[in-house]
């Protein structure tokens, strides 16, 4: 990644360049982020609990399940997703909802989706899906994940929906995936996210998430959409933008503008950092280690005038 400092102050309420990348980091699990100053600020889950009468609502972000994988980078997926599920009924304000960003399934099996429902209805909580490339692995091109988690969206799986002030747009990037695995949305799918977003008032806020991330963080592993830049395109005149994605397994964060993008962390396993290994993939860990670096996210928006912070608390240590 080349961008420049541009020096410490930007726009009143807007980090410049040089926070943004002080933000990013291999930091994982646990926040709690809050709109404010027109941008998106992460705390920790205990800063969460403390201003918990100012937000107007909390949802949670899990990604990479990996249900069914269980090779040695970890045994078991389905254990560490209940973990993550324990961590989910033990937050001390109780989540609207919850989006999972792909990945439920490792081999999209409908045993694995079984299970995968079975673990993730013990949060109690409505959830809201998009695909990984690993649900649509049937025969017919992703049928049993159109027919569990589909209904009522367009297209290959896409929709939006709005929530105390915010709207939300769930999108699908891992249909005719190009060149090297990069992500792809499609003319289809971006001429309906633009009527979708043309009678938006552009102080609303907008949150985005896909499996693959709408930027490029490292396009010699497929960590990136290739016409991610034209929905980008359709969002720069909002104020605020937060795009959340799987897919890489670990924290990556930046700020360009009004928008924020943060990618997940897997609740199965890690993968490398980009460039650190031949190729990605399951990450093997020393014995302890592997809980460290799963996790999920909880997402709040509140209104404030903090610059963008983040806080890491891991599902152990």
């Amino acid at each position: 990644m080349t961008d420049h400092d541009d020096g410490d102050a930007g726009r009143e309420g807007r980090p410049s360049r040089r926070q943004a990348l002080e933000c990013m980091t291999w930091a994982g699990t646990g926040l709690l982020w809050s709109l404010g100053g027109g941008l998106p600020r992460a705390v920790g889950l205990e800063t969460a609990a403390a201003a918990e009468g100012a937000a107007p609502f909390t949802f949670l972000q899990i990604s990479d399940s990996h249900v069914g994988f269980d090779k040695a980078a970890n045994p078991d997926a389905r254990e560490t997703l209940r973990e993550a599920v324990a961590k989910i009924r033990l937050l001390p304000a109780k989540p609207a909802f919850i989006v999972h960003t792909g990945d439920i399934s490792h081999l999209s099996k409908d045993r694995e989706f079984d299970d995968a429902d079975q673990i993730l209805r013990e949060t109690g909580l409505p959830l809201f899906f998009v695909p990984g490339e690993h649900d649509l692995l049937d025969d017919e091109q992703g049928r049993s994940y159109r027919e569990r988690y589909g209904k009522g969206s367009r297209g290959a799986g896409w929709y939006s929906f709005d929530q105390n002030g915010v709207h939300f747009i769930g999108l699908v990037n891992v249909v005719d995936l190009k060149a090297g695995g990069l992500g792809n949305l499609g003319a289809e799918q971006l001429e309906w996210l633009e009527r979708d977003v043309a009678g938006l008032s552009s102080s609303m806020p907008v949150v985005v998430f896909a499996h693959i991330p709408l930027w490029t963080v490292y396009p010699e592993w497929g960590w990136g959409t290739q016409d991610g830049a034209r929905a980008l395109g359709l969002l720069k005149r909002f104020g605020s933008v937060t795009v959340l994605n799987g897919h890489i397994h670990q924290i990556i964060q930046k700020v360009e503008g009004t928008v924020a993008f943060h990618t997940a962390r897997s609740t199965a396993f890690p993968q490398p950092a980009p460039g650190t290994a031949p190729s990605p993939g399951p990450m093997k860990l020393p014995a302890g280690e592997l809980r460290k670096v799963l996790g999920v996210a909880s997402v709040s928006f509140v209104r404030g005038g903090e610059p963008l912070a983040i806080v890491d608390t891991p599902l152990v240590g």
